[in-house]
């Protein structure tokens, strides 16, 4: 798990944003499906500003939700937390913005809400699935899943994945300029 913190200090909204990409510390899951929002978060965490706080966590995606009720005080605070994850219920290309909905099946997300108390924060929903030749979603078959999410990506995905990646830093940079629903909007268009 990656988290970055970030005083917006020059920005719009007056405040501190805590970015956290779910992911698992272990070398064996690097460059896998599942590490996608720390991969992220950690390609960004690069280009911040001298005055962020950038910190490594070394935790499992499953038990993430210890470690970041450390760092949120309230469920107040919660609304500053923004989480980058994978998501299988969106095919590679895609991303979701979306605040206060529900974990679905991604245990990282539930451990996150099981220690916080609430839903209330925004989630980066970066979609790992494939899809159909029009773009429709293909689920893998449950009884594959776990090899499909700790699988790395292809070769034949590598390019769709920059651009998403691009995409994600661009909606990271607005959600902490600009707030939640302009990125909403860059999201949307692409």
């Amino acid at each position: 798990m990656r988290i970055a913190q970030r005083k917006a200090s020059d920005t719009l909204h007056h405040m501190s944003w805590i970015l956290v990409g779910l992911g698992n510390p272990d070398k064996e899951y690097e460059g896998t499906r599942h590490n996608v929002g720390k991969d992220f978060v950690e390609a960004l965490a690069e280009k911040l500003p001298k005055k962020a706080k950038v910190a490594q966590l070394n935790v499992y995606m499953n038990n993430s939700g210890g470690p970041i009720k450390k760092l949120i005080a309230s469920k107040k605070a919660a609304e500053q937390l923004v989480v980058v994850h994978d998501e299988l219920d969106l095919p590679l290309g895609k991303v979701k913005i979306s605040f206060g909905s529900s974990a679905g099946g991604h245990n990282g997300v539930k451990s996150i809400e099981k220690a916080l108390k609430t839903r209330d924060y925004v989630r980066v929903r970066v979609g790992i699935s494939p899809s159909t030749a029009s773009g429709k979603l293909r689920r893998p078959d449950p009884e594959k899943i776990v090899d499909f999410v700790l699988g790395k990506f292809k070769s034949t995905e590598q390019e769709k994945l920059k651009k998403v990646k691009k995409l994600v830093g661009e909606a990271l940079e607005l959600i902490v300029t600009e707030g939640v629903s302009a990125a909403q909007t860059l999201v949307n268009a692409k």
